[in-house]
């Protein structure tokens, strides 16, 4: 999309993030003048508000003045093993909610709000691989603080044209190595020999974050109000697969040491999702194979 005059705002909620720095310049080659928010002030090449989504006040004051024609929402505790329930609800749920009643009540409501739910939501489903009906059955707060920011979201339906996205795991370049494949692969990358890990049998659908964005930016253009969809690529790794590639790139295997802290209860066994709805609502998508994505990790 090309504008003329004046560029239109898209407002990035999390911009500062590991997700948000990648979706931004898809947004600004679409016409956009990207504007974002974070908890915290920050190095940023784009005009960011420090403001906790928990401000209603100053985060309404924000939105009002930008009027965004576009709204990703992106800002939230994404850590599974966070250990703050109350954080993790008050962030994810409150703060999304103060987001959407600030948005409601702009002059000019948005064309587009999309809303960064899980597909943590699905639990430990039987179903595979999992589509977007499948019956949630979150397994932690994190997931159910997500399933609940869902419900609270269709409230807002009638007064925002709202498109949700359950985007499974996803990594790339700049993820915090407080997560799984990041953490993987900073342990070859300075040269390590042994590594503390969980359940080595857990298998995800693990997707690179340049594809994930790419989706939610096609998506903010087709506006699907009132639409849900998973950001997958249909295909399943465990642990040990992951493991196993990312040794061959290394060209040495690390020795894996059973943490038994790592080891969560409610551990989520098999994530692995359909995309046939976003396929059809965007074209197949151009998946990133998780060995090419690795490959990127290390040479970053």
């Amino acid at each position: 999309m090309v504008f003329t005059g004046t560029r239109p705002i898209a407002l990035v909620t999390g911009l500062g993030g590991f997700t948000g720095r990648y979706l931004a310049p898809l947004l600004e080659a679409q016409g956009y003048r990207v504007v974002g928010i974070e908890a915290a002030a920050q190095d940023c090449p784009y005009e960011l508000h420090a403001c906790s989504l928990l401000d209603r006040e100053a985060l309404a004051d924000i939105v009002k003045s930008h009027n965004p024609l576009v709204v990703a929402h992106l800002a939230a505790i994404s850590f599974v093993a966070h250990g703050d329930a109350d954080a993790i609800y008050r962030t994810n749920v409150v703060g999304t909610r103060n987001l959407l009643e600030a948005l409601s009540a702009c002059v000019r409501r948005p064309k587009a709000v999309l809303l960064a739910s899980s597909a943590n939501i699905y639990g430990n489903t039987l179903v595979n691989p999992i589509a977007e009906d499948t019956p949630p059955e979150p397994a932690n707060d994190y997931a159910v603080s997500k399933l609940a920011m869902e419900y609270l979201a269709r409230t807002y339906m009638g007064s925002l044209p709202i498109t949700m996205v359950r985007p499974f795991n996803y990594t790339g370049v700049g993820q915090s190595d407080i997560f799984l494949l990041p953490k993987i692969v900073n342990h070859f990358k300075r040269g390590a020999r042994v590594i503390e890990l969980g359940n080595l049998d857990v298998a995800r659908d693990f997707s690179d974050v340049r594809s994930v964005v790419s989706a939610y930016a096609r998506l903010l253009e087709l506006a699907p109000n009132g639409q849900v969809f998973n950001v997958c690529s249909g295909q399943a790794h465990t642990l040990q697969q992951v493991l196993d590639i990312a040794a061959r790139i290394a060209g040495y295997a690390l020795e894996v040491q059973i943490n038994p802290a790592f080891v969560r209860f409610n551990e989520v066994k098999t994530l692995c999702g359909d995309p046939g709805k976003l396929n059809a609502a965007l074209g197949p998508q151009a998946q990133i194979a998780l060995t090419d994505t690795l490959a990127w990790m290390f040479g970053a």
